[in-house]
């Protein structure tokens, strides 16, 4: 008598797999924060098909700052420390003292930052934040002696442009010269 045996077979049944998945993936989408980078927020100017007008340009309005591939840091022509660029940039926009040699007027002051391409991030992040910095300083005392009050964004706005207009931040960034170019 040959006996039928029945055998238990195991499954697992998946069908609720997919649904599983479905709702972990939209979990970790819902739950997970995408981090943007951050980096120096500048506005750049609008495109323009004319040729500037180099012409025009006196060499006395041109701050010329120079980072080499050394981080080493030059300041029309001259080594300069980085602690120093602030104040030299004030002295070189506002010429309190009417120096020839210095911008003939806020307005028309021109700074003119360079590195190389070896330039350390770092060097050129220090750099960048003194000559914005300088401005900023400029800034906020003309806003102390027009309106009494700190220049920030809870300054009225027509104040804000105002201030701007009569120390407007102008900072040529040139393109970057091949590594240790500047050196030789």
């Amino acid at each position: 008598m040959a006996r039928k045996r029945s055998r238990m077979t195991n499954e697992i049944n998946a069908g609720s797999m997919a649904d599983i998945a479905f709702l972990l993936l939209i979990f970790f989408l819902v739950a997970t924060q995408i981090v943007e980078d951050k980096g120096i927020l500048v506005k750049l100017p609008p495109w323009s098909d004319e040729e500037p007008d180099i012409a025009k340009l006196k060499k006395r309005n041109v701050f010329s700052v120079l980072v080499n591939a050394n981080n080493q840091l030059l300041v029309r022509g001259e080594p300069t420390r980085i602690d120093d660029l602030r104040e030299r940039a004030k002295d070189f926009i506002m010429n309190p003292a009417k120096r020839e040699d210095l911008a003939e007027a806020p307005d028309v002051a021109i700074i003119s930052l360079k590195n190389d391409r070896g330039t350390a991030y770092k060097t050129y992040l220090e750099v960048y934040n003194e000559l914005k910095g300088a401005y900023n300083e400029l800034w906020n005392d003309e806003s102390m002696a027009r309106y009494g009050e700190a220049y920030s964004n809870d300054l009225d706005y027509a104040k804000r442009k105002a201030i701007q207009k009569k120390i407007p931040l102008v900072l040529s960034e040139a393109e970057p010269t091949a590594f240790g170019e500047e050196n030789q």
